[in-house]
């Protein structure tokens, strides 16, 4: 049988049981993600069109086979993903260790008086991890402003701050 025959069979067979499968996927993820598996499902059969057997009953246990693998897959990706959530909202949680109301406050209070340019790149370096190259980048100005800014910034934030040099 030639792919051209394989598809028409392939499409017979899955005119003939997709709402079955559905039903199928329906019952084990609910409605809300079997019709992105019969998706799924059908996507896989049209790459394996080549495996089809020939008969009705085969073709269709052998759809039934394919739909039951799109599943596990689901089913295993669904457990990566709350695995990760939990190793994430763990983290997140061991690592939130509140400070007192009041630390960092005159910090905070500084860097509010500096002009929003000179904050965000303050903010980025300290805040956020960035290099100051990385920061211009982010901000859309050239590194060399950057460092002017960033200079700009360490000198207002230590006479807000009462820091000799």
């Amino acid at each position: 049988m030639n792919a051209r025959q394989k598809g028409k069979q392939l499409t017979k067979v899955l005119d003939q049981c997709a709402g079955d499968v559905l039903r199928y996927l329906q019952r084990r993820v609910g409605p809300d993600d079997a019709a992105d598996l019969l998706g799924d499902t059908m996507m896989v059969a049209w790459r394996r069109v080549n495996l089809l057997p020939a008969d009705a009953e085969g073709a269709r246990m052998w759809i039934f086979g394919l739909a039951r693998g799109t599943l596990l897959n689901h089913s295993r990706g669904e457990r990566r993903r709350l695995a990760l959530s939990e190793k994430i909202r763990t983290h997140v949680m061991s690592a939130r260790t509140a400070p007192a109301a009041d630390e960092g406050s005159d910090v905070r209070d500084a860097l509010s008086q500096l002009s929003p340019e000179l904050r965000e790149i303050v903010q980025l370096v300290h805040w956020e991890g960035f290099t100051l190259a990385q920061a211009a980048q982010v901000v859309g100005i050239p590194a060399p402003t950057a460092r002017g800014r960033y200079k700009r910034a360490k000198d207002e934030l230590r006479v807000a701050l009462g820091v000799i040099v």
